[in-house]
């Protein structure tokens, strides 16, 4: 096999796995969370705040998955992330009380921290080093797909087997069809021992000196970000509704979310020669802004505003993984990939609760303004990893 047709096949074998490692844990809550709650009779909140549970693991284990990622190569790693959400998916079904089932939503945050994104994008750094930038957008391509393909699933197995059901056929699936993929197609590396030790606990070794307040930057608009995209994804909805929008109109407008974010990332792929990656970010944060400041001002073209959010939120995901290896380069990058989510994958575990609390206490229209105004403060940092997109000096 060519290096490019072999290039192609581990592309192809991550993305798929991708759709079912997203489809099988961030995206499930979504269909099964009422039915969870209708037979068992558990809270809501607790059933939904399982997620955010999982969020918190993912981010506490982060920075160990990249350095493991360093050390050792990705392929252990996601498929031992397939493993874990297998198991946590078992745990759900066999859940007898609320205990148990957010005991697995902590094992389904180790496979999360351990097999979303940002291991994925880190093995194909490791692999394909400064090349990798193509290969991290074709993968989101992939992921973009997860809650079309999985939503419906879900709900199909939810209609036929049961949440219960649900679990074990999702777990069952990562099983049999993710960790093959990834065992399969990802290569094995050779172990990668670090020529010097980390100075102090809270050192950035694989940051050179002059790019740690670099790294400060990408990680305040990382998790920015993510705070905003997360309550936007939980409660979008509400946030619509408030705005005086109809409820079939407020799900055709979510709807929009998806195709927006596919056709922002082809876009970016076609034009990625052209420009350094922080303009992705950049472009990515000023969309999410202007189209927030659209559902704010003026609800009635709320659908130009979803376009842009989407837009803006669909290169995101390719600026997580294409800036911290431009900035930072090969060398230590699933290290670096790991420090940079962690605040992230908090940040998104606040999240949810905080939007709730926030439309609970000052209402949908002030929440959505101060996420406005959020999504404006993010601009910034973005704006000022322009400089440290220019050759470092020697």
């Amino acid at each position: 096999m060519t290096w490019h047709r072999a290039r192609a096949a581990i592309i192809v074998a991550v993305g798929a796995a991708q759709i079912l490692a997203w489809g099988s844990s961030y995206y499930l809550i979504a269909v099964l969370a009422h039915p969870i709650a209708e037979h068992t009779g558990w809270s809501l909140a607790w059933i939904v705040g399982g997620l955010s549970l999982g969020f918190l693991v993912s981010g506490v284990v982060s920075p160990r998955v990249g350095r493991l990622i360093e050390a050792h190569g990705g392929r252990p790693v996601l498929a031992g992330s397939a493993v874990l959400l297998a198991a946590g998916l078992v745990v759900l079904g066999l859940a007898p009380n609320l205990a148990v089932y957010l005991l697995g939503w902590v094992v389904l945050g180790l496979g999360m921290g351990a097999g979303l994104y940002d291991p994925a994008f880190a093995t194909l750094g490791r692999l394909f080093g400064d090349s990798a930038r193509n290969a991290i957008t074709q993968v989101t391509l992939f992921g973009g797909f997860a809650s079309t393909v999985c939503w419906p699933l879900s709900a199909w197995l939810v209609d036929h087997v049961g949440w219960r059901g649900a679990c074990f056929a999702y777990a069952a699936i990562n099983l049999c069809v993710v960790l093959p993929l990834y065992l399969l197609f990802v290569p094995r590396e050779e172990r990668n021992v670090p020529t010097s030790p980390a100075k102090g606990r809270g050192a950035v070794p694989e940051v050179a000196p002059h790019m740690r307040f670099a790294f400060l930057l990408l990680a305040a608009t990382m998790t920015l970000a993510s705070v905003i995209m997360t309550v936007i994804s939980v409660h979008l909805l509400t946030l619509l509704l408030a705005q005086g929008v109809a409820l079939p109109v407020a799900v055709g407008l979510g709807a929009l979310l998806g195709p927006s974010q596919v056709g922002a990332r082809l876009l970016d792929m076609a034009l990625a020669r052209h420009h350094h990656p922080v303009w992705t970010l950049v472009a990515s944060t000023v969309l999410v802004a202007v189209g927030m400041g659209l559902l704010v001002v003026e609800p009635g073209v709320a659908s130009v505003g979803i376009v842009l959010y989407g837009a803006g939120s669909g290169i995101r995901s390719i600026a997580r993984g294409t800036v911290p290896l431009a900035l930072f380069g090969p060398s230590g990058y699933a290290a670096v990939m790991g420090r940079l989510a962690m605040p992230a994958f908090v940040g998104q575990a606040i999240a949810p609760a905080l939007g709730g609390v926030l439309i609970e206490r000052v209402g949908a229209s002030a929440t959505m303004v101060l996420l406005f105004v959020t999504a404006i403060v993010t601009i910034v940092p973005s704006v000022l990893l322009i400089g440290s997109a220019r050759p470092a000096p020697a």
